[in-house]
């Protein structure tokens, strides 16, 4: 089984993307929503990933909105797969009002993340 976490940052601001609300799909349509802490990050350390198809859909026009920004994208939705023998995901998103570039990443060591729903 995997795990996965993210990390959102706000390019335009050059700071972590606080506040972000944010749902992984797993592949058997389970929803686990959590929100992306001080730092940008989200961690989903209690769900474990089987292989197969996942998704994480950001919900970043309320983010923007909640800052009284303008946005082209209201929602950002990162489909990725899990492989067997996968332990852990880590996936970023770089994001500004009007474009987002997402990757996959490492998790640093010792960076820790924020249980789902934090």
């Amino acid at each position: 089984m995997t795990t996965c976490s993210a990390h959102v940052l706000d390019t335009a601001q050059d700071r972590p993307a606080a506040g972000v609300e944010v749902v992984l799909t797993d592949s058997a349509g389970a929803s686990h929503p959590a929100c992306s802490d001080g730092s940008g990050r989200i961690g989903f350390d209690d769900v474990e990933l089987a292989a197969g198809r996942h998704e994480l859909r950001f919900l970043t026009g309320p983010w923007f909105v909640a800052q009284d920004r303008e946005c082209f994208h209201p929602e950002v939705v990162v489909t990725f797969t899990a492989q067997p023998g996968d332990d852990h995901l880590h996936l970023g998103l770089h994001l500004d009002a009007a474009s987002y570039t997402t990757f996959r990443g490492e998790t640093p060591v010792g960076a820790g993340t924020t249980g789902a729903g934090a």
